[in-house]
């Protein structure tokens, strides 16, 4: 009979830690290592309660060579940016509004939240509405990643303005973590993982 648990991997079952190939393992580690309690920091479940990844990581288990390469590039991500979290919080819910996986907006309102936006911000971002609170950076970032990810152009007068904004570095920046984040919601979204509604 299924489970609670096994739900939360959409169309994928819940790898268990006893089955996973070495390559597998080697990720797992490394995912329960970082991912797992920045997100029991951040305030949403990356885990079930007997120790199977969820969200996109379930998934990356299938492919654990290029999924740590992505990791890499995460971990890149974090250290290098020249954005602030809270840019990179609205670049991130911006896609995954964009993309309507619901694992990613559960997830990142939880980090938004601690990024230090209201409640109404938050739920104007996953609702693919431009909230008003946003500061001028802010409002920029979410122009350029929302335009990125739903027509894929640029139109001149919001490139100047990402690049006065943001600096030739910060828009690559941008452009990298909304990329990062659409591979993520492509995950989700092929695997129809949800987003969790109970503890597990």
């Amino acid at each position: 009979m299924a489970t609670f648990e096994d739900n939360l991997g959409g169309r994928l079952a819940l790898l268990a830690p006893d089955d996973l190939n070495s390559d597998q393992k080697k990720l797992y580690n490394q995912l329960q290592d970082t991912m797992v309690p920045w997100a029991k920091k951040s305030g949403f479940q990356a885990a079930t309660f007997d120790d199977r990844l969820v969200g996109p990581f379930n998934a990356m288990l299938r492919s654990p060579l290029i999924a740590k390469a992505l990791m890499s590039v995460t971990a890149a991500e974090g250290e290098h940016t020249s954005l602030n979290e809270k840019v990179r919080q609205v670049v991130i819910l911006t896609v995954g509004a964009a993309w309507q996986a619901a694992y990613e907006l559960y997830a990142h309102t939880a980090v938004g939240r601690q990024a230090g936006f209201d409640e109404a911000t938050l739920q104007q971002l996953v609702a693919g509405q431009k909230p008003a609170t946003l500061s001028a950076d802010e409002a920029v970032a979410y122009d350029f990643t929302h335009r990125l990810t739903t027509t894929h152009q640029i139109a001149p007068e919001l490139y100047e303005q990402a690049i006065v904004t943001f600096g030739e570095k910060g828009v690559v920046d941008m452009i990298a973590l909304a990329g990062q984040y659409m591979t993520i919601s492509g995950l989700l979204n092929t695997f129809a993982v949800p987003a969790p509604t109970a503890a597990t």
